[in-house]
């Protein structure tokens, strides 16, 4: 492969699909979620707050680099508090469902975009030290993980929650 020349397209595609499929299960289970499980408190354990902290990492590890990292409007970077530190308010789940949107907008190019050098950058930030293709998969992962805790709060609370997503429901370069 030609040095900065666009990684396989297949490869791109197959990590999309599964991605993808990850932030449709959490689109899912935020849109199921009724409101007297979302939350009213602060408080990490909380539903909106699980939510609002995966989006948060995934913006975060989407990003070209650590360093010039800022969230959109109206979140902020309380996730770097080492005292942790909860937002200032409780987001609600329309803000959410918006962050989501721009997450998966920018997981599709990142991933769309990434070329066979890019790849194999390091993305380094406290204990992580990855390249951004394990970055990528580790994200995927880290999405996954909270998706399935609030899979699981929906479960105890309502003894329902979104069935398994095997594929994303969009393809790579499409809106």
């Amino acid at each position: 492969m030609i040095k900065g020349e666009l990684m396989d397209k297949n490869l791109k595609e197959i990590t999309w699909s599964q991605f993808g499929a990850s932030i449709d299960m959490l689109e899912n289970a935020i849109k199921v979620c009724p409101e007297e499980v979302w939350g009213n408190a602060p408080g990490f354990y909380e539903f909106w707050y699980i939510t609002y902290h995966t989006l948060f990492w995934l913006d975060f590890y989407l990003s070209e680099s650590p360093n010039n990292f800022s969230p959109p409007s109206p979140y902020t970077l309380s996730e770097f508090d080492p005292e942790g530190k909860l937002p200032d308010r409780i987001y609600t789940k329309d803000e959410l469902l918006n962050y989501l949107e721009y997450g998966r907008k920018k997981c599709r190019t990142r991933i769309s975009d990434l070329t066979d050098e890019e790849s194999h950058r390091h993305f380094v930030f406290g204990s992580i030290d990855l390249s951004i293709m394990e970055l990528i998969l580790y994200n995927m992962r880290h999405v996954q993980h909270h998706t399935a805790q609030l899979n699981l709060l929906l479960r105890q609370k309502i003894d329902s929650a979104p069935r398994w997503v095997k594929q994303s429901k969009s393809k790579l370069n499409s809106e």
